[in-house]
């Protein structure tokens, strides 16, 4: 069933890695498979088998072609470096080449303790697997990128976190897991070589037209290339996230994809109140990841991957370090530009004029004063084009600053030239009516840990179609009620 394997990063020396079977676990079941990207993958599924794949996604068997392996990395965590981190519970595969010939990454997380655990158990709770697989679906069905999950196994044990939880296994495909923590590892141990191994496997996976861009110009060029292409989709990234809510929550640099993804959906959540200070992290006690400091928090991450590249930058350190200074400190104006190009989209506009800045700070102002739901308030512009709606307005605790906003808004559309129904059209297509909310999350992970994924299937489901309107879903579109809020999240170690 599996496609043919390639071993790209298996190959390298084997400092990068170490070698690691996977742990068996004693009942595996299948409890999701995603068809589309399987096939997106070049799986057979004319030979699928559920009972076949659980033992495969497990971890129990290996399929045949991979050679599982725990990679090596360090990181920053919380702004303290940590020289030695690693995949302490997850085992790539390999790599297979998908039907657009895309490399991409297998790997399966959760499968046991590796070497570098840290006396962990290497196991994952359902939850946090559960949590992982309709998140990073749904922000694929955002048009964010981001790695996939592929499946879901339930193992037949009981980890132990807070309290017993149920055990599983997510596989886990991305177009890589070299992270800016990868870089770390080498860089703290003078390994300038490995660096530049990484370095290389980068640009020729990620950003192979800098191969082309800097043929003719000295090798320290392309490596301040990477940089730069690095941050400009980062920038990118990082506008996405704020343009829908999303908080990661550990932004460390072990969790910073070099390919611009979307990578570690740990203690994670959307904001429903919008508040720039908002925290759900449990061990984020000091708030350094919160929402309004995702962007910067990016940029020192970018930092710290470019000091890793010093050395191959300039052989004269100083003038590496005001090459590479200069490329970190433009991520600000691309970050800038990048989230008012996702602000104008997300309130109906397609030309530009300068007071927008003012006009998209203004909306979120008045959300902020109104406690207003972030996803809500954006989605429901789309019925206030003409007139205020009454959908729009109840969002609000307080209406006075909405309501002081709206003929600003819709005077700055008049000069968009278009009808009302493609304002709406834009309204909707740039803001998702359903996203997976925290206490929608818990609700299907409390179901599942009694063995039923019924509400996991729906759910699943209504995310795949984030900006459709979905008959007799209507309940799945609506922010937590008071007693229903989760104002913290947890990660699965």
């Amino acid at each position: 069933m599996f496609p043919e394997f390639t071993l790209r990063y298996a190959r390298l020396p084997e400092r990068f890695y170490l070698r690691f079977e996977p742990v068996p676990v004693p009942e595996p079941r299948l409890v999701a498979f995603n068809r589309p990207l399987a096939e997106e993958l070049g799986f057979d599924l004319g030979r699928f088998d559920a009972e076949e794949a659980a033992v495969w996604f497990s971890g129990n068997v290996v399929p045949r072609g991979a050679e599982p392996i725990a990679q090596a990395y360090a990181g920053h965590q919380f702004g303290q470096f940590n020289p030695r981190l690693g995949d302490g519970r997850a085992v790539l595969l390999g790599e297979v080449t998908d039907r657009e010939g895309r490399l991409r990454d297998i790997q399966l997380k959760g499968a046991g303790m590796t070497p570098f655990s840290r006396g962990a158990d290497g196991r994952a709770p359902l939850g946090p697997v559960l949590r992982e697989y309709l998140v990073s679906e749904a922000m694929h069905a955002l048009g964010v990128p981001t790695t996939r999950a592929l499946a879901a196994v339930t193992t037949g044990e009981r980890v132990f976190r807070r309290v017993p939880e149920p055990g599983a296994v997510l596989t886990r495909v991305a177009a890589s897991h070299l992270r800016v923590g990868t870089f770390q590892y080498f860089a703290a141990r003078g390994d300038v070589e490995a660096v530049r191994i990484l370095a290389d496997m980068a640009i020729e996976r990620h950003y192979p037209r800098l191969l082309e861009s800097t043929a003719a110009e000295p090798a320290g060029e392309r490596y301040l290339a990477l940089i730069e292409a690095m941050a400009n989709r980062q920038a990118s990234l990082l506008a996405q996230w704020m343009g829908l809510g999303f908080i990661h929550g550990v932004m460390n640099t072990d969790n910073c994809s070099i390919a611009g993804e979307t990578i570690d959906y740990g203690p994670c959540a959307f904001m429903e109140a919008y508040s720039p200070t908002t925290v759900f992290s449990s061990i984020d006690e000091e708030g350094r990841y919160a929402y309004r400091n995702q962007p910067w928090i990016a940029q020192w991450n970018l930092a710290r991957f470019a000091e890793t590249l010093i050395p191959l930058i300039d052989d004269d350190q100083h003038a590496a370090i005001d090459k590479a200074t200069q490329v970190i400190e433009a991520y600000e104006p691309r970050y800038e530009a990048e989230w008012l190009t996702v602000m104008r989209a997300k309130l109906g506009l397609a030309t530009q004029e300068e007071s927008d800045r003012e006009l998209a700070e203004g909306f979120l102002e008045t959300l902020q004063t109104g406690r207003a739901d972030f996803t809500l308030g954006f989605r429901r512009l789309a019925e206030a084009v003409e007139s205020d709606a009454p959908g729009l307005l109840e969002l609000f605790e307080r209406a006075e600053g909405i309501e002081r906003w709206l003929p600003r808004w819709r005077q700055r559309l008049a000069s968009e030239a278009v009808t009302a129904n493609e304002i709406v059209a834009r309204l909707e297509a740039a803001n998702p009516l359903y996203i997976p909310r925290n206490h929608q999350v818990q609700a299907v992970i409390d179901a599942a840990e009694q063995d039923d994924f019924g509400p996991f299937e729906t759910l699943r489901e209504v995310l795949a179609a984030p900006f459709s309107r979905q008959s007799g879903r209507e309940a799945l579109a609506r922010p937590a009620e008071p007693t229903e809020r989760v104002l913290r999240t947890f990660c699965g170690t």
